[in-house]
Parts: C-alpha cells; structure tokens; sequence
C-alpha cells in the first residue's frame, strides 16, 4: 500500500491569498472609480475602441459648437441688414408721399420748393442708412465686397451714383450664411432688368408739352439704349392733331423717319418706339407740343439718381403741368425702387429662416453626437452598482477566509 503526499507550503499559500485579494481590491477601486465619475471608459486604456469614438463625437461637438458661435455672428449680421432695408423702404414711402403732394396743381412754386427740401431732406438720411455698417465696420449691404462706404454720389458726370465694389450675393450652405446682402441689386437699376427710363423734355419757344411716365417691354431688345425724339411739326386738322418727329437712338438716326403719331385735339398723343419691329418703350405726349420741342429718353442708373430727378424737376417746375409730369415720371420710379428692396429684404429675411433651419439641424446633431458619445464611455448606473456590491462581497468573503486560513497551523494539531 502506497500513499502520496502533496505538500503546500505556507509561505505559498499565503502569497497566493495576497495576489488573489490584490486583484479584488483593484476590481473594487476600478468600479467605485466608474461610479464616481459616472463613465465606464475613464481612460483609453479601459477601452481604446469605445474611447477614440467618443472622442470623435467630442471634436464634432465641438466643432458644431464652433459653427454655431460663426453663425450667431451671421445672423446678427444679416438682421441688421434686413432692418437696414426696411429703413430706406420707409424713407422711399416718405419721399413717395412728398411727391403726391409736390403734384397737386393748387400748388404755387415756392410751395413746391418746400416739397423738394423736405425730400432731399429724407434723401440725405436715405444715404446714410444704405452706407450702414455692421459692428465689425463691414457695409450691410456690401454685395461680394465693397469700399467702406459702398453707395457715392452725386458725382459729376454720368452715372451720378455709384456702387463701388463687387455686385452678386454671396453664397450660403448648411452650416453658414452670408454676411452682407446684394446692394447693388436693391438700389441700382439694371436697363434690362427693370427698365426704368426718365423722359426729359426741352421745349421750343410756345410749348407747353410735357410726357407720361415711360413703360417699357422687350427690355433684352431694348437693352438700355438712349434715345432722343425731336418734334419737326405739328398739323390740326378735323379735330385731329398730329405730330411728326425724327428719333436717333444712341446719336444714331432710327432708319425710316420721320414718324408721325395723332390723337383728337386736346387728348395725349401715344408714342410707340419700336426696334426691328419690336415695341420697345411707351409714352404720350401731353400739352402743347410745337416743331423744336425735344424729348431726351435715358435709362436711370438708380433710385438715387431717379430720387435727384424728381427732386430737381419738382424744384424748378414753373407750371403744375410740368410738376405732374415729374410727379408721375418719379412715382412710377418710386415703385420700382420700393420693389426692389422689398425683393432685397425678402432674401435677407430667407436667410434668417435659413439659419433658424441650421440652428435646429444642427441642434439635431448635437443630441445624436453626444448620444454616441454616452453609448461610448458612460457608465450604466444600475449595472455599476449591481457590479461593485457583487465586488465588494467578493472581497470581503475572500478576506474573511484569508484570516480562518492565517490561522491554519501544523502545529497546532501536533501533540494535540
């Protein structure tokens, strides 16, 4: 009979009960670690997937966040400038006004001079609220880059105003938007686009003709060219009055003149201006037109300009014929510039909208990034908890069993 004996030594044992405990107290500080700072990746190490998803979660947040302070900068832009529109769209209505009654015929001259001053009192003002500038010292209505004051005049010569700097609007995407609207657009006449046309008149000895407002069509025939008509004579006969004029356009004589145009005696007579068989430009001749009377027919380059027109025509009219004339020629100008701004001021106002649209998108990402985030290093409160009482009751149930074993002697059961 044989028997085999294995023997343990203490020294042994009791290294391997240290080493055991050790790595339970380390469990146990590792999981109150995850409770107080509520993360169950604390460092990479503890999971280096989960850790650099975080972190990419964390630099889009971030850079949202950087977006969004870029964005506030826009907005707060953009809202000066919309204001900035609905000033000059009020001082345009105001001057409007002024015009209506700088027209009425009980008018004596002086009383129009008082309407003239009044409006290039509110002119002045209209130019500096187009010169406004933002906090940063940037034209609110700078286009893709202007001078520090982009709106000049009364210059001498032709154009008498001036956009100085670089016409369009700049562009929009999903995280930003532009920072000044397109001046240019909302206070400079394009001839194609509008076709605003002024009708000055140089009367003959004996003539009392004025003209109405001008209306355009076919503005790509058209294409902004000048044109002067001069009326050679005048017949009145059954009741009838005709006129016959030559027409240059650009300096140039228009091939198959001279014209004649007729109404009932009395009545305006309506001039049609056509190009290669195309009605280009509409008007009628008012008064009492002679042979010499003149008729100049331009584009006007601005609502500043159209605005010096009526102020000037308003000022030296002699008759209240000749102050309805301007009047007329200026409201149908005035409408024109107010649809302009309002279309500017609309576009400012969309790019407000835009920018609410990416606050909320943008918001939106946010709360899936910082989802992910969570998903990736946070900690499970139920779980952690659940994880350090199993933990501790493992440590305490291997340190009690560690001081029975302490106790464990040879010796004690020798002799016994």
């Amino acid at each position: 009979m044989s028997s085999s004996f294995f023997r343990v030594s203490t020294a042994n044992m009791y290294d391997s009960s240290v080493r055991n405990l050790s790595t339970r107290q380390k469990t146990l500080v590792d999981l109150q670690e995850n409770l107080t700072s509520g993360k169950r990746v604390v460092r990479p190490s503890d999971d280096p997937v989960a850790a650099a998803q975080a972190e990419r979660a964390l630099t889009r947040i971030s850079r949202i966040q950087t977006e969004q302070r870029a964005l506030e900068v826009q907005r707060n832009a953009i809202t000066q400038a919309e204001t900035t529109l609905g000033d000059a769209i009020g001082l345009v209505q105001e001057m409007r006004q002024l015009m209506v009654g700088a027209g009425g015929g009980a008018l004596k001259n002086e009383d129009r001079k008082t309407y003239a001053n009044q409006i290039q009192s509110l002119q002045e003002q209209l130019r500096d609220v187009i010169n406004r500038k933002d906090t940063n010292g940037i034209p609110l209505l700078g286009a893709l880059g202007s001078a520090l004051q982009p709106f000049t005049g009364p210059l001498t010569g032709s154009p008498d105003y001036q956009f100085i700097g670089q016409p369009g609007q700049a562009s929009s995407d999903s995280t930003s938007i532009a920072t000044t609207v397109d001046g240019h657009a909302a206070l400079m006449f394009d001839p194609v686009r509008d076709g605003i046309y002024g009708a000055s008149v140089t009367q003959a000895p004996g003539s009392s003709l004025v003209t109405s407002a001008v209306t355009t069509s076919n503005r790509d025939v058209l294409a902004g060219a000048g044109y002067e008509l001069q009326i050679g004579g005048v017949t009145t006969s059954g009741g009838n009055t005709q006129v016959q004029y030559s027409l240059t356009k650009n300096g140039v004589a228009v091939p198959g003149g001279p014209f004649t145009a007729s109404a009932v005696t009395g009545q305006p007579i309506p001039i049609t201006i056509t190009d290669g068989g195309v009605s280009v430009m509409n008007f009628s001749l008012q008064g009492t037109p002679v042979g010499g009377d003149k008729v100049g027919l331009q584009p006007s380059p601005s609502l500043m300009s159209s605005i010096d027109s009526a102020i000037k025509g308003i000022a030296n009219a002699t008759s209240s014929t000749q102050a309805a004339q301007t009047v007329s020629q200026a409201l149908a100008h005035m409408d024109a510039g107010i649809e302009r701004l309002s279309n500017i001021r609309g576009y400012a106002g969309e790019l407000l909208n835009r920018a609410d649209r990416i606050t909320g998108d943008q918001e939106s990402r946010s709360i899936q990034l910082e989802a992910d985030r969570s998903r990736a290093e946070d900690l499970d409160m139920l779980k952690g908890i659940s994880d350090f009482q199993n933990a501790n009751v493992g440590l305490e149930a291997a340190l009690k069993s560690y001081a029975q074993v302490q106790r464990l002697s040879l010796f004690n059961y020798v002799n016994g």
